[in-house]
Order: structure tokens, then sequence, then C-alpha cells
């Protein structure tokens, strides 16, 4: 288990830089904006952050069910029969397929695995578990044809990605190898901890992750919603959780992560030190996140077998 210890305030001039950059293209009040309009901005805002995409990569969009879209992602050189199933971040509210295009082909081409992504239904529209069900659809449809996977997820998307892990344990399905949690939220209580001592972060506050809480409408105990809420960790499969130490929701990664090691689990968790929440995005200007991504794509290397 990996922990890097930080100072009080973050310093580094890539990440506030990037913070800068979405605090001006990003209204202040946009959470009072139709959510059509905030989608749109989201979009946008991440758009903002892209590289080209990797050599030879190739996409592929289809629907699962004939209704959930997912997008498929293939690497010139695949080195795993492992694919990736990655759930996009977003507070259960804004995100797509499009918000993290670059990262998940990024992520596929330093991985050397195929990856496929997921366009879940999204609150205010659909409050839990319509996010939740689809999330679950496409993992049993990914698992039919008996190829190890994956699940990984940023945000919002690590809470999918670790409750769906969670209830492929209480159904005995097998073939998930590997959970990647980045920056998960993960049903933490909003009053102590990082959610006092980073209450107002930049990139995110707990006044925020409460409205997200809220909009979901997810059953405060239901441990699929709040994975922190389950009272057996033991059998799910290894994990690389990652956090941003600048974000209320520092703690519940790390928790999270004392936890499965204590119930016999694989962990390797790191505090990225200067990063705030989202810094992903950041990964093509900022250090911190650079480094952040590099160990990020090592994780998923590692339990997708690439390496």
């Amino acid at each position: 288990m990996v922990v890097i210890v930080t100072r009080a305030i973050p310093t580094e001039p890539g990440i506030l830089a990037f913070h800068k950059r979405c605090e001006e293209f990003y209204p202040a009040d946009a959470v009072d904006a139709p959510i059509e309009q905030q989608r749109k901005w989201y979009d946008a805002l991440c758009a903002e952050f892209d590289a080209p995409s990797p050599d030879g990569l190739t996409r592929q969009d289809e629907a699962v069910g004939g209704r959930i879209p997912v997008r498929r992602y293939r690497p010139i050189e695949v080195a795993t029969q492992t694919r990736i199933f990655y759930i996009h971040g977003g507070g259960f509210v804004v995100g797509s397929l499009e918000s993290h295009d670059a990262i998940c082909a990024e992520i596929a081409h330093a991985a050397r695995a195929e990856l496929v992504s997921v366009d879940y239904r999204l609150a205010l529209e659909h409050v839990w578990p319509a996010a939740f069900d689809d999330c679950f659809e496409v993992l049993t449809w990914l698992l039919a044809d008996g190829r190890p996977l994956v699940v990984a997820g940023d945000s919002a998307g690590g809470n999918l990605a670790a409750g769906i892990a969670l209830k492929a344990k209480a159904k005995a399905i097998t073939g998930i190898v590997g959970q990647v949690l980045i920056y998960p939220g993960l049903g933490g209580d909003l009053t102590s901890g990082s959610y006092a001592e980073m209450a107002e972060a930049p990139g995110l506050s707990t006044a925020d992750v409460l409205y997200y809480r809220d909009v979901l409408k997810a059953p405060p105990e239901n441990a699929f919603a709040h994975p922190l809420k389950a009272a057996d960790l033991s059998g799910l499969p290894p994990a690389y959780i990652t956090s941003a130490h600048f974000d209320p929701l520092r703690d519940d990664a790390a928790v999270y992560a004392q936890r499965l090691i204590a119930a016999g689990v694989n962990v390797t968790y790191r505090d990225e030190p200067q990063m705030i929440h989202a810094w992903l995005r950041a990964r093509h200007m900022s250090e911190g996140a650079r480094e952040g991504f590099l160990h990020l794509c090592w994780g998923v290397s590692v339990l997708a077998g690439a390496l």
C-alpha cells in the first residue's frame, strides 16, 4: 500500500493553472442552469484538455440491449485478452461517451488493452438505480463471452465500478479480475475527515457532493450505492485506488482501500499529493497529474495482465 503525505495547501503551478482555466470556462453558478446546458458545458470543458488520439487506435459505437450506448476502443497493439470496462464521472448528472473519450483512448493505448465505455442514464431525469442498472447490464454483457474484465471509473464512475463489483460478488458472477477506482465517491460521512477538512476544496466542495447525492436519490444504506456501507469486502477483485489529496472524497478512497486490505484483497493505493478532484483532465498540463496518470495506466496494465 502506497500512501504519499503532502503539504497543507496545493502549490503545483500546473494544477493551479488547470483549476483557473476550469473556473474561467465553467460558470460558477452552472449548477443553476438547465441540465442540458450543464451537460454541454461539461463536455466542452473536457474537450478543452484533450490530446490527439493515439496512432492506430480504433473506435466503434454500438448499443447493449438496443438501448445502452457503449464505445469500444482498440489500440494498435493489444497485449491481453482482458478488457477494461470504463464508467465516466460527472456526479451522475453530467458526462458522456464524449466527455471521457480522450481519457479512455489514452488508457486503452497505454494499457494495450481493449476498453469499453458506457453512456449510462443520468439524473435528474433518471434517479437510482437507473445508472447502476445500466452499468451492471453492460458488465454482464461483457462477461458473457468468458473474457476477463477490469472495471474502472472516476468519481461517480468509481462509485458505480465499486458498486457493480459488489453486486457481481453477491450474485457469484465471476470474471472481474480487477477494479480501478479514481477519486471515487463511496458514501462517506459528509461531516468529518476530508469532507470537513476539504469542504471548500477547488474543483469539488462538500456541498457539491451533497447536491449530487440528493439528486441521485439512492437509499442511504444500500451498499451497492454506497460501497462503504458494505459489511463484507472479502473476495472482491484486486484494486488500484487513487485519490486527490485536495478533495472531500479523499477519505472515501483511503478508507475503502484500508477495508479491502483488511479483508484480504490486494490493493495499491495512491493519494496524489498536489491534485484536486478531476485531475485526470489535467494530465497534459500538470506534472503531478501526468505522473498520477502514468501510475494509473501502470495499475490498469497490471490488473489486466498486460505487463
